[in-house]
């Protein structure tokens, strides 16, 4: 197969697709692969690497020639011109808060994988969680720096000083997002409460942080009681594929404190505080009601070195399994199957159906 990494172009991603090594793997097994020129440069990968390890530097409109294109973040408007009906795109794409993409793959009839999707029988997403690891880690980072008094914030120090309380930190959702972001805030001092529908998850951190963090259940009492306390306000919650709901809603942000700090990790399923709007890398933050709202869609492409390896070590063997296989390759894998969104012109996630109330064909009649 014909494999294309083209070079991210949404604002200050610098992750790519596909490492040289990688690269190595797939031409390995005879497969072409064709690299966007200056595509890994942001992750400190020189265009001489991917040629080394077997890739031919391409122009963007040949990357995306392929018959299968690797990303990291969905297409973005000025690339919707490349998506056709025998394309294979295997990509991050959050649909259930992208209409418009969503219509794009729909009227092209590409076939679109999406990395956040993609799920085992046990229920875990194999290509979110090095993602989710790396920006729950970071939303407590981004926070501590926000909660600085010349960037808008209350003027605290995240785990205070001796003699002086700690901030307090909230974060809505135990999954992976919400424990290394708790993990984060325990280790620089905070003082943490961490919410959760499922009692079984908050046993388990119970008993993991051995009760060094306050656990509650997710309702709205308990978020209305702790949104007054909080300093620093995490929000982490996951439904797979679909939009996240509001638990934080507008009447509820005036009980924050002014300078306090929201970081919601679920912008790009569209948030779980109704007052978060995704915003950039170069523009990252805004204000409503006195509260500092942090909404990048992409909070990993601030980190790309790191972020790159993490997840090009998760979604190798899956693109190798594609390329072997093409569009077969969903038969055969189960798990790999759950992250088919659309395919020639029919959306087949229920989820996204039900964002947009579109009709979706079963899995089991795409398959066959």
């Amino acid at each position: 197969m014909i494999i294309g990494v083209p070079k991210e172009i949404k604002t200050l991603e610098n992750r790519v697709a596909m490492t040289p090594a990688g690269v190595e793997a797939l031409v390995g097994r005879g497969h072409q692969v064709l690299v966007e020129e200056g595509a890994g440069t942001g992750s400190g990968l020189v265009d001489q690497r991917y040629l080394d390890a077997g890739a031919v530097i391409v122009s963007a409109p040949d990357a995306w020639g392929a018959e299968m294109v690797i990303k990291v973040k969905e297409p973005i408007v000025s690339e919707y011109q490349y998506l056709r009906d025998d394309l294979i795109l295997f990509t991050y794409l959050h649909l259930a808060a992208e209409r418009g993409l969503t219509e794009a793959l729909l009227n092209s009839g590409t076939t679109a994988i999406a990395y956040e999707t993609v799920q085992t029988p046990d229920g875990n997403l194999p290509l979110l969680t090095p993602m989710s690891e790396v920006a729950g880690r970071m939303a407590t980072q981004v926070g501590a720096h926000y909660l600085e008094k010349h960037q808008g914030g209350r003027g605290m120090l995240l785990g205070g000083v001796p003699g002086v309380s700690p901030a307090t930190v909230v974060v809505l959702g135990g999954g992976v997002v919400g424990t290394n972001a708790a993990k984060i805030a325990m280790g620089m001092g905070a003082r943490v409460i961490v919410m959760d529908l499922s009692h079984d998850r908050l046993q388990y951190l119970d008993d993991v942080f051995q009760g060094r963090m306050t656990t509650m259940s997710s309702n709205e009492a308990n978020i209305r009681a702790y949104l007054k306390e909080a300093n620093l306000l995490i929000g982490a919650v996951l439904i797979p594929g679909a939009k996240a709901p509001n638990l934080v809603t507008r009447d509820m942000l005036s009980t924050m404190k002014d300078g306090s700090v929201i970081v919601d990790v679920a912008v790009d399923q569209g948030g779980c505080v109704e007052t978060i709007k995704a915003t950039t890398h170069d523009d990252p933050t805004y204000v409503v009601d006195g509260v500092v709202h942090y909404g990048v869609a992409n909070m990993p492409g601030a980190v790309p070195h790191t972020s790159t390896f993490a997840l090009v070590n998760q979604t190798v063997p899956y693109a190798m399994k594609l390329a072997e296989y093409g569009f077969g390759a969903l038969a055969l894998d189960s798990t790999l199957a759950g992250g088919l969104n659309c395919h020639q012109g029919k959306l087949t996630y229920k989820a996204v159906g039900q964002a947009f109330d579109l009709e979706v064909t079963p899995l089991s009649e795409i398959l066959g």
